[in-house]
């Protein structure tokens, strides 16, 4: 009996795993991929096109390409609602899919609150956000000039560093009138988890950029009235379908909603769904929503759904987060901030290195592998299934 697998999200993660099965199929194995947009931006590259630097083709994975090398089937449609008890998932059309396996890969969101007067730029989901960042640059392409535009950053993290110096690089080069820029956190401490030395670099580079910076304040349409752009950058929130007991069935989540997964990416509650990347809420110390963590996951994801889809001499592997990580900073500027450690630089060597960082990574989803040929009788051995 054929057995069905479904990828819902285009995350990091699903693209390695959709690697893995063009280059090692696996037969008797129907797969799905679900995910509201066929162009998946590479998070790592996103403030690189938020500045210029990059054409939107340039930042994204190619998801109905990476489908068709793995033999898998591309869906374009949003997941609305769960019910593990039955393996079933509804999209957000109305059509259902049934599924022995189910991986969640679905990022997170954000919920900025409603403003009549500024132009609200929410960072997440991925997903939405060429249309939104394009949209506002089309308006503001359109404005006549006047006094300084000033664009505000809320957030305190890495996301609203990068879009605030990206975006502000952008306007001042396409803009006639003066171009300002402030950064909100509600915290006292700004860009947390990155060495001094690179915290020092980031602030001579908003200092380089003329960027007001307001720890410890929080943002609210009444009292802020000058802002004409304000971009979105507050911690991750999950999805809708995660938060809402009715459509999430007996899943198991964690108070904010996300999916409470083990050493081995599954579900604490439901073996058949295993959930990666933002969307997921790690059994030990929690884990930032940044996307070095997805990746790392990929391969453990693909060795795992191999293993629960019964493929031999394929046994579980263990997740284990990485305790350090090198962070690299876009500045919107041709420079970049390296931190790893209590270690920290800066330059435009340090962007050159993140832009090749960047490519490599993207390459490897773009120039797929041959697939394998494992002797007749294995898994695999019959290759993609229609």
């Amino acid at each position: 009996m054929r057995q069905h697998l479904v990828l819902a999200g285009a995350g990091h993660a699903h693209a390695l795993v959709l690697r893995d099965l063009a280059r090692a199929p696996l037969a008797g194995v129907e797969v799905t991929v679900v995910s509201p947009q066929a162009l998946a931006p590479y998070s790592g590259m996103v403030p690189g096109w938020l500045a210029g630097h990059y054409a939107f083709d340039d930042i994204v994975v190619d998801f109905p390409r990476l489908c068709a090398a793995a033999g898998a089937r591309w869906i374009e449609g949003e997941l609305g609602a769960l019910d593990p008890a039955r393996r079933r998932l509804r999209l957000a059309a109305g059509d259902e899919l049934g599924y022995d396996l189910l991986s969640l890969n679905v990022g997170s969101t954000l919920r900025p609150p409603p403003t009549s007067q500024a132009l609200m730029l929410p960072l997440r989901p991925l997903a939405a956000l060429r249309a939104r960042y394009e949209a506002l640059l089309a308006r503001l392409a359109g404005d006549g000039g006047g006094g300084p535009l000033v664009v505000t950053a809320v957030g305190g993290g890495a996301a609203g560093f990068e879009a605030l110096l990206a975006v502000l690089a952008r306007l001042r080069a396409m803009l006639q009138r003066p171009v300002q820029g402030a950064w909100i956190s509600r915290g006292a401490e700004l860009l947390p988890g990155i060495s001094a030395p690179a915290r020092r670099a980031a602030l001579r580079a908003l200092q380089r950029a003329g960027v007001t910076v307001r720890p410890g304040s929080t943002w609210c349409a009444a009292s802020d009235t000058g802002s004409a752009v304000v971009l979105w950058a507050t911690g991750a929130e999950a999805q809708d379908w995660q938060r809402d007991p009715a459509r999430r069935g007996a899943l198991a989540v964690d108070a904010e909603g996300f999916v409470r997964i083990d050493a081995h990416l599954r579900s604490l509650s439901h073996p058949q769904v295993h959930a990666v990347g933002d969307c997921a809420s790690w059994a030990g110390p929690a884990l930032p929503k940044a996307g070095v963590y997805a990746v790392r996951m990929g391969p453990v994801l693909a060795n795992n759904l191999r293993a629960a889809l019964g493929a031999p001499a394929v046994s579980v592997q263990a997740y284990r987060p990485q305790r350090r990580f090198l962070a690299l900073l876009a500045t919107g500027d041709g420079r970049a901030i390296a931190s790893r450690a209590p270690f920290g630089a800066e330059g435009r060597w340090v962007w050159r290195w993140k832009d090749r960082i960047d490519r490599r990574f993207l390459a490897r989803l773009h120039e797929l592998p041959p697939p394998s040929r494992p002797a007749r009788g294995a898994m695999g051995c019959e290759g993609p299934q229609a």
